[in-house]
């Protein structure tokens, strides 16, 4: 296969998290992806993934065990340095090894005993041999780095503070769902210490004390690092402002030394995917591939299970001609085609949504939980049938014969309640303590088309798959004549009942492309803050474009089922231009691009 559709399409393991009251929260899990190139092979490392996945086309991966290195420590940071690959991960309250091989696949990992704990690590070799670490993860503490002896990576240099967050001037650093600060009563804030707290009972008064500072704050966690350099420049990559928002994003810093100081990027953040189907793009990795195009993977947002529920997002990327790094999300969970050659970034998809609020209809379900969900293009949303019994079944009407060239099925977890396997231990520290599932489950289903309604033919059959795929994806490049497209789900991991939160369809359709969003309105609600307007024009969606030139145009956020849509990832003090696209499922015309007029704040 030569095509991609966020979130990558692998098998994520369920964890099973400790809750309070003796609950367990059963989700699965990926996130905080290292994506690297080696003799050849891309090598992607997520957290808590109990291994990692290889591919040499970045499309088709194959997933490989890691027995010999802290499998349920965070944020696996992996990189190439010289003939090996170096391994590390989080762990705060103690000491981090290093781990090296030169054989990922079929060889052990050789430690290298670490000297200081840290948390979401990155390595960095530069040009000329030496190496860099960088470190940190927090809402009270800043991003740190420091050189490394090489032969036996102790540092060479006491911690260097890098940056610190900055919310005031940092529109996108804000937490909150669209960075809009959620309210947390002094009730609900002792509840979180408390909970917190029977975890570890061991904890002091002061470092309950640290415990509830931190669950007060409205700071962002700065967190994530990742290094990178361009013509001489050294690109600090971070995420924030928090994983269970839909606007956690990669931010970039920029300076002419590996330890800084360093300088905001004009462009950021530049990972950023707020709206759409799955949102978020933050804690990720940048790579260049095999043929010079640039990739940036991340991590993708679900949270409804538990805050951790996420999964792993692939972009193109870039820097431009100015020097400035960008990643493209403007469709970003819709198919794209990875070519094994020169790539241009920023083409549109080939192929457009053809489902969004289509007629479902199912062979049962449970109330609030309805198949018209899965055509919302909204990941947190779910139709859910009222029994587990193999064979129930819904269908999706596109209302006309359609050109299907690809299907993504998204299956989901209904707040599952279950009891530990046997023989299963909780591990972890702290507040991060759970078992990570490895045992087979399989997802299987049978996809059916039609024309009618009456006769049907076969799409795609896995009803004897021998994968557990949450995210599949089906691919038909010469296309197919369908109106009606049926799934039928044969099995399920703990034989749960079918939950399917998008069956979401991508062809051609027939007919004129969308007019220009016209009558676009743009009112500066405060520096950070910018609410954007625009008639419906009857449209599918939109897609709501800004940079800081016009030219640069770099952010997105794609809107369906509204004409307005509010930006709160602005920074202070900096232009900002805006372009509204209206797509439908023909194609997509650009709009105009119109400039933001100054905030004044007597107008307020």
């Amino acid at each position: 296969m030569s095509y991609v559709c966020n979130p990558i399409n692998m098998e994520y393991k369920y964890q099973f998290y400790s809750l309070q009251g003796g609950r367990n929260a059963v989700a699965r899990e990926a996130a905080d992806p290292s994506l690297i190139l080696y003799k050849g092979i891309y090598f992607l490392f997520p957290s808590m993934t109990t291994g990692f996945l290889s591919s040499d086309n970045l499309t088709d991966w194959e997933f490989h065990e890691l027995t010999n290195v802290p499998v349920y420590d965070y944020a696996p940071d992996v990189r190439v340095i010289g003939e090996y690959i170096y391994f590390s991960a989080s762990k705060n309250h103690s000491n981090c090894s290093f781990y090296r091989t030169n054989d990922p696949i079929n060889g052990k990992f050789e430690e290298i005993e670490g000297t200081f704990p840290f948390w979401d690590p990155n390595l960095f070799v530069d040009d000329d041999g030496k190496i860099y670490f960088y470190w940190g993860c927090s809402n009270v503490a800043p991003l740190y780095g420091v050189e490394l002896d090489p032969d036996d990576m102790k540092p060479k240099t006491s911690p260097i503070e890098l940056i610190f967050g900055n919310p005031k001037e940092l529109g996108f650093e804000r937490i909150g769902e669209n960075h809009i600060k959620p309210k947390v009563s002094e009730v609900e804030l002792e509840s979180k210490v408390q909970a917190y707290v029977k975890k570890m009972p061991d904890i002091t008064e002061e470092q309950i004390t640290t415990l509830r500072m931190y669950l007060s704050n409205d700071n962002p966690y700065i967190e994530g690092a990742w290094v990178d350099k361009h013509n001489g420049k050294y690109y600090l990559q971070y995420s924030c402002p928090g994983t269970q928002y839909n606007v956690y994003a990669d931010g970039v810093y920029v300076s002419d030394r590996p330890l800084g100081p360093f300088k905001l990027a004009k462009n950021n953040p530049y990972s950023y995917k707020p709206g759409g189907f799955m949102p978020g793009a933050g804690h990720g990795s940048t790579m260049e591939d095999k043929f010079g195009n640039l990739w940036h993977a991340s991590t993708m947002r679900i949270s409804v299970n538990h805050n951790f529920e996420r999964r792993i997002g692939l972009w193109t990327a870039g820097f431009d001609e100015d020097g400035e790094l960008f990643c493209n999300q403007r469709y970003g969970d819709w198919p794209m085609k990875i070519e094994q050659g020169k790539m241009d970034p920023w083409s549109n998809p080939e192929w457009m949504l053809l489902s969004y609020r289509k007629p479902v209809t199912a062979s049962s379900f449970i109330e609030g939980k309805d198949a018209l969900n899965v055509t919302d293009e909204n990941v947190q949303t779910w139709w859910k049938a009222d029994s587990n019994k193999s064979g129930e079944w819904l269908e999706v009407d596109l209302q006309q014969n359609c050109d299907v060239r690809a299907i993504q099925l998204n299956f989901a977890d209904d707040l599952m309640n279950l009891t530990l396997p046997e023989g299963a231990t909780l591990q972890g520290e702290g507040t991060m303590i759970r078992y990570i599932d490895e045992r087979q489950h399989f997802t299987r289903w049978l996809v059916e088309g039609s024309l009618d309604g009456k006769e049907y033919f076969v799409i795609e059959n896995k009803e004897d798959a021998k994968t557990d795929l949450s995210h599949d994806l089906i691919v038909k490049e010469g296309g197919l004549k369908v109106r009606y497209i049926r799934c039928t789900v044969k099995e399920l991991p703990y034989n749960q009942n079918a939950c399917i939160s998008g069956l979401r369809v991508f062809g051609k359709g027939e007919g004129e492309l969308p007019k220009q969003a016209t009558g676009v309105k743009l009112e500066r609600q405060s520096e950070l803050d910018l609410s954007v307007e625009w008639k419906d024009i009857g449209a599918v969606g939109y897609n709501v474009l800004w940079g800081f030139a016009p030219d640069k145009l770099y952010h997105s956020y794609m809107v369906l089922g509204s004409n307005e849509v509010t930006i709160g990832a602005l920074i202070k003090a900096q232009p900002v231009y805006v372009r509204v696209d209206s797509f439908n499922e023909q194609g997509i015309t650009e709009g105009e691009i119109m400039k933001v007029e100054e905030f004044n704040n007597t107008t307020l």
